[in-house]
C-alpha cells in the first residue's frame, strides 16, 4: 500500500512517524470507518431521546462504544460534571482567573513547558495560536488552584483537550473537572495521588496476574518506572491518539478506575512478552514497544476487551486499596519521624 493514501498527519494534527505502519492502519480503518458511521447514527438518536445526557445504562454503553469526534466536547462537558463546577464557582470564573496574578516561578515553568507540548503536532508549532491559548489556560488553572499551581503533565492533558474541543474555556473547565474531581491529588505538589494509585495498580496486577507481579519483583523493576507517565498523562503521549480519546470518553463518565483497566489490559495482552524478558532493560523496552503494536491501535477492540477481559473492578475495591496504601504510607512516615527524633 502506498503511504500517500493517508495524510502525513492525522485528523488531530499529529505527524505520523517515518516508520508508521500504513498497511496495518488501513486494515484497522477499513473496519473502524463502518463502526464510526453506525456510532454517529446511534448518537444522533440518543441525543433526540436524551438531550440532557442523563446518566443511565444506555448512555454508559454508548460512551464505552465511543463518542463521535464532533460530539466529544459537548458530551465530555455534559457527562463529567462541568456544570456543577460552573454553578459552584460562577460562569465568569475563567475570565476572572485570566486576570489573576500567579507565582512568577510557576509562570516561568509554564512558559518553558508550552513549547515542549506535542512538538510533532502541526497545530502546536512555535508561536502558534494554540500555544498562546494553552499558556493562558494553564495560567488560569494555576490561578484558581494555588495548591496545585502547575505540574508537568498538565500541558499534555490540556493540549489534547484543546485539540478536541477547539474551545479555550471548555478546555479550562474540563481540565478542572479532571484534576479536582476525577483524579484525587494526582497533581498536588507531593503527587500523593499518583504515588498511591501506582501502588494500588501494583496490587491489582498481583491479584489478577501474579506471575507478572513476581517477574517484576524478580527483575527489580518498580511499577513507578513504567506507570508514572500512564497515570500523570492519562495515556496521552503513550497510546495512539484515537485510543487515548476512547479511554478519555470512559474516564469522563466512569472516573479514575478506567486508568487501572487500561494498564491491566496492557499487562494481560502482553503477559507472555513481559515474562520472556530476562532483565530490567529488556523489560523496560518491552513496555515501551507494546504500545506501538497493532493491538492498542485498534481502539475499538482494545476498549471492548478492556471491559470484558479484566473482570470486575468496582470503585469500592480501588478506594479500599487506596485507604490501605495511604494508611501504610502514613505509618511509615510516622516510624521515620520517630526514628529521626
Amino acid at each position: 500500500m502506498s503511504t500517500s493514501t493517508f495524510s502525513k498527519s492525522d485528523e488531530y494534527g499529529f505527524v505520523r512517524p517515518d516508520d508508521f505502519d500504513y498497511v496495518e492502519y488501513e486494515k484497522f480503518m477499513t473496519v473502524y470507518f463502518t463502526i464510526l458511521t453506525k456510532c454517529s447514527m446511534r448518537w444522533t438518536r440518543l441525543l433526540a431521546s436524551n438531550p440532557q445526557l442523563k446518566r443511565n445504562a444506555q448512555l454508559k454503553k454508548f460512551v464505552r462504544k465511543g463518542i463521535p469526534l464532533t460530539l466529544r466536547a459537548q458530551t465530555w462537558t455534559s457527562i463529567s460534571g462541568v456544570q456543577k463546577l460552573k454553578d459552584k464557582y460562577g460562569p465568569n470564573t475563567y475570565k476572572r482567573m485570566l486576570n489573576k496574578p500567579i507565582n512568577e516561578d510557576i509562570r516561568n515553568i509554564i512558559t518553558v513547558d508550552v513549547p515542549r507540548t506535542y512538538p510533532d503536532n502541526i497545530y502546536f508549532h512555535p508561536n502558534s495560536e494554540n500555544q498562546k491559548t494553552l499558556f493562558r489556560i494553564l495560567c488560569a488553572f494555576a490561578a484558581c488552584n494555588p495548591d496545585v499551581g502547575y505540574c508537568q503533565g498538565l500541558n499534555y492533558i490540556a493540549g489534547l483537550l484543546l485539540l478536541v474541543t477547539k474551545n479555550e474555556e471548555t478546555c479550562f473547565w474540563l481540565l478542572r473537572v479532571l484534576v479536582e474531581n476525577k483524579l484525587p491529588d494526582y497533581y498536588s505538589k507531593t503527587m500523593d495521588g499518583v504515588i498511591v494509585d501506582i501502588e494500588v495498580f501494583s496490587r491489582l496486577v498481583k491479584k489478577k496476574f501474579p506471575e507478572v507481579s513476581q517477574h517484576m519483583n524478580d527483575l527489580e523493576m518498580p511499577w513507578a518506572l513504567v506507570a508514572t507517565k500512564w497515570f500523570i498523562c492519562l495515556f496521552s503521549e503513550v497510546l495512539p491518539i484515537e485510543t487515548t480519546l476512547r479511554v478519555w470518553d470512559c474516564l469522563f463518565y466512569e472516573g479514575s478506575k478506567v486508568i487501572f483497566r487500561v494498564g491491566l489490559m496492557l499487562v494481560k495482552y502482553y503477559k507472555k512478552d513481559l515474562l520472556e524478558c530476562e532483565d530490567i532493560v529488556s523489560l523496560a523496552e518491552c513496555f515501551k514497544s507494546i504500545i506501538q503494536r497493532p493491538f492498542p491501535l485498534n481502539c475499538h477492540i482494545f476498549i471492548k476487551q478492556m471491559f470484558s477481559d479484566i473482570g470486575s473492578l468496582p470503585m469500592s475495591l480501588i478506594n479500599d486499596l487506596r485507604r490501605q496504601v495511604s494508611a501504610e504510607r502514613n505509618a511509615d512516615k510516622s516510624t521515620y519521624k520517630n526514628r529521626k527524633g
